[in-house]
């Protein structure tokens, strides 16, 4: 008897959890949160070593456009129910206010459209709080296959 065939789809849990031992969301400390259907949360935890400014403790914007840009093109794998090579194309991060000291960060990322060969993001980061984000982003993938 040969074993089942895996689960159709894009695992974001078990990718986070390989990312997070590599590369620059392992650096950062990205791990997962939580996943739907066109969607993907992710977090990263508030680090000294990510501060901007250290009189103010305010996170620094890399990370966070780092966060942003992981958790919106894991949502376009999800939607697409596999993981497909793609680029950065745009990614705008309009910045509403400052990251609480010592708060986790949390980013998610939902797929709103996918063709081809662009994928279509928005989402939004926050500190606790949805409904008081620290930062919205909107943006597009390119497959590269």
């Amino acid at each position: 008897m040969s074993p089942p065939d895996p689960p159709p789809g894009f695992d974001p849990q078990l990718f986070t959890r390989y990312a997070s031992r590599v590369g620059h969301g392992g650096a950062l400390g990205i791990h997962y949160v939580g996943h739907g259907p066109d969607w993907v949360e992710l977090g990263l935890a508030w680090q000294e070593k990510l501060v901007g400014v250290p009189e103010t403790g305010v996170l620094a914007s890399g990370p966070i456009v780092s966060l942003m840009d992981m958790a919106t093109s894991m949502a376009i794998w999800v939607r697409l129910g596999r993981f497909r090579p793609q680029a950065t194309l745009d990614l705008r991060v309009d910045y509403l206010r400052p990251a609480a000291r010592g708060r986790t960060l949390v980013g998610r990322g939902e797929c709103y459209h996918a063709t081809r060969s662009i994928g279509f993001v928005r989402g939004l980061a926050h500190d606790g709080d949805p409904a008081d984000p620290v930062a919205h982003v909107t943006g597009t993938f390119i497959a590269t296959e």
